[in-house]
């Protein structure tokens, strides 16, 4: 039997795992000693492999995260208040699954962002999916929603995001169309979906930096009802690894 044909079949249904696999196959002498049960396992092994592969490769361009963090390099040793007892518990993600908020607060250069990224990451291989973005960029993109027509849309699509992740919470001051498009925003998601969030702000300064006592209450209640809180502390990581070059160098 011809066997460039059978490859090039699977390739047009989209089978290339099999087609790769079978390929391989015939340059292997040890394969002519599988049974055909272990031969198509296999294949099919192959196949399932590649496509949780790209699905995972899918949800995280669609992340679009800010740096290339993983759970698996995070660095316990600086003194930074960073549980691992607690981040390996995030890791398993059943916060997302169950709806769940975290708020991660500290001074610049502590790491929220990449610990932000790093959670998202493994959301994304366990093929959950996220989204991240600053929170001054999510504020302009939503202004812009309002004039092309498209506000509707963009808030479906958040809301259906299974982690959405909002840097740089109060770096700027909000403004009344802020206010309610956020309040909007989280309350679709409220225990529908998880919101990470991080701040150089302390939790407790967030209802005065959204500067409305009414709609701070409403956010911070569906923001806070079910959130975990990492607060970091400590030096500038960037600091002290741009001290630590110049040493070096020296």
């Amino acid at each position: 039997m011809l066997t460039q044909p059978l490859v090039e079949q699977l390739k047009s249904l989209r089978c290339t795992g099999m087609a790769e696999a079978l390929s391989q196959q015939l340059q292997t002498a040890e394969a002519a000693s599988l049974s055909f049960e272990e031969r198509l396992a296999f294949l099919i092994d192959s196949e399932l492999l590649l496509r949780e592969q790209r699905a995972i490769s899918g949800k995280l361009r669609h992340a679009r995260l800010r740096e290339q963090a993983c759970i698996e390099d995070m660095d316990y040793k600086a003194s930074r208040g960073l549980s691992k007892m607690q981040i390996n518990q995030l890791a398993l993600c059943h916060w997302i699954n169950n709806k769940e908020n975290v708020l991660i607060t500290g001074p610049t250069g502590t790491g929220k962002t990449y610990l932000a990224c790093a959670l998202a990451h493994k959301a994304c291989r366990m093929k959950l999916g996220a989204r991240y973005i600053r929170l001054p960029k999510l504020f302009q993109t939503m202004d812009i929603a309002k004039v092309d027509g498209s506000y509707a849309k963009l808030l479906e699509q958040i809301a259906k995001t299974p982690l959405l992740v909002l840097d740089d919470w109060g770096v700027a001051p909000m403004t009344d169309a802020n206010r309610r498009d956020f309040l909007e925003l989280i309350d679709d998601r409220y225990q529908r979906a998880s919101t990470l969030i991080t701040s150089q702000l302390p939790v407790s300064l967030w209802h005065d930096s959204i500067g409305d006592a009414t709609l701070g209450d409403a956010i911070l209640d569906r923001l806070m009802h079910n959130a975990h809180r990492i607060e970091l502390a400590g030096d500038s990581m960037r600091k002290n690894k741009a001290q630590k070059l110049e040493k070096i160098e020296n």
